[in-house]
């Protein structure tokens, strides 16, 4: 319950918007459980992580953008990025949670 509270957190936290034109990408809705998920699930999800670890970085280079542009202010950039690189960090842990416990089950 704690994880899909944070991962609920973390998608609400991406509806939010850096400057203009930069918006948060929305976090994966769903992450496989590793005790019960098949390989083909598990390389979905990571296939997922890897658009949304791109949409991350785009994001980031648009906040950069905002931020020479003068659109918004250096601490509304530092705070932006410090959601986006959480959010993104909480994420793949989870996932990489799942991905052990998927290992363990195949070893």
């Amino acid at each position: 319950m704690r994880k899909a509270s944070t991962l609920l957190l973390i998608s609400l936290l991406f509806c939010m918007s850096a400057g203009a034109d930069c918006i948060l990408p929305a976090a994966p809705s769903h992450i496989p459980d590793g005790h019960s998920a098949n390989e083909q699930d598990m390389k979905a999800a990571m296939q997922t992580l890897q658009r949304y670890n791109d949409d991350v970085d785009e994001y980031m280079k648009c906040i950069d953008f905002e931020q020479r542009q003068k659109r918004i202010s250096f601490g509304d950039k530092e705070k932006d990025r410090g959601v986006a690189l959480d959010s993104l960090a909480t994420v793949v842990g989870h996932f990489n949670e799942q991905v052990r416990i998927f290992k363990s089950r195949h070893s």
